[in-house]
């Protein structure tokens, strides 16, 4: 009598082991205390050239951040924590030595180094040295970047410089005609994301900073492509009269070659994924984004839509997870 009590029971069991079998998707990870934590991840913001992290304008955007999802904490990213000398280093600095001081950083960080993830912005140059952050570190781990007329195919020219600005006059001069000596790409900054794709052989050879990574080289870095597919999100934003970034088109990874443009898409860097944008378009988290006006006119409102829809607590991206799943 007893076994066959349970025989029902047990029946049932096998039922649903067989049906968990059948469809996987049915498993979900059980929720923990930090599933549940609506505190927003903390938002890192590194500016651009000729910009510091002081400035009102950037300081204004962590007033947004922390207006859309309250309670957020903004870091904002200083090569010294002297506005000034931060200033300076937008145009004169190694790259590659600058985003390894980011790296250590947010590593050492009381409250970053803690948290699940971080989310991030990148105001032109500041966006591909993001990635480069993403590509080469990543701790803490950034959940989605999202970036506003950045250089991440480089440039063909550099930009004009204002009639009093002697900083960036210095800087211009010395690279016009010196783009590839080893001394200004280790020291000039706007030079170590010059690209040409009519001079590729100097470029591959010399650069200092994009040529890695970007893996154009014949040697591909495994975990560059790795860690740019684990992003949750990657939000490119051009804008649409930009006439600073030549060409503007970097922004989405695009190749410019005199009147001919190759999307992204058509590009060997996307179907054979050098840095993972492939498999991070595949799950849905690559997003192409025009703004209106000059390079670095953004309206408050597309700051706040964007904060919006991709910042905020880490159960938000899981919310978001479930509904593709349900999609497919």
């Amino acid at each position: 009598m007893t076994f066959h009590h349970k025989l029902p029971v047990f029946l049932t069991l096998a039922s649903a082991v067989r049906s968990i079998l059948a469809n996987p998707t049915n498993l979900k990870p059980i929720s923990t205390p930090d599933d549940e934590d609506d505190t927003p991840l903390p938002v890192v913001i590194w500016h651009g050239l000729g910009d510091t992290f002081s400035a009102d304008g950037l300081q204004s955007v962590g007033a947004l951040v922390e207006k859309v999802n309250p309670g957020t904490l903004v870091y904002y990213v200083r090569l010294d924590e002297s506005p000034s000398n931060d200033r300076t280093a937008t145009f004169y600095g190694n790259v590659t030595e600058q985003i390894a001081k980011v790296c250590d950083d947010l590593a050492a960080h009381p409250i970053l180094s803690t948290a699940p993830a971080i989310d991030a912005v990148g105001f032109s140059q500041g966006g591909q040295f993001l990635r480069g952050y993403i590509e080469r570190c990543n701790f803490p781990p950034v959940r989605s970047l999202v970036t506003f007329g950045s250089q991440h195919n480089g440039i063909v020219d550099y930009k004009a410089c204002s009639a009093a600005d002697w900083l960036c006059k210095g800087a211009m001069a010395l690279l016009h005609g010196n783009t590839w000596s080893s001394w200004v790409q280790s020291r000039l900054v706007p030079a170590q994301y010059f690209r040409d794709p009519k001079d590729l052989e100097s470029y591959l050879e010399y650069s200092n900073f994009l040529a890695d990574i970007n893996n154009e080289r014949e040697t591909k870095n495994e975990t560059y492509a790795k860690n740019i597919a684990k992003l949750e999100n990657f939000i490119m934003y051009i804008f649409e009269n930009d006439t600073t970034v030549i060409p503007k088109e970097t922004g989405w990874f695009e190749e410019v070659n005199g009147t001919e443009i190759t999307p992204l898409r058509a590009r060997k860097l996307y179907s054979e994924d050098w840095i993972g944008l492939r498999a991070l378009d595949r799950k849905g988290g690559l997003h192409f984004k025009t703004t209106p006006g000059e390079h670095m006119q953004i309206s408050d409102e597309i700051l706040e839509d964007t904060f919006s829809e991709f910042f905020g607590p880490l159960k938000k991206a899981a919310a978001k997870d479930d509904e593709r799943s349900e999609e497919l």
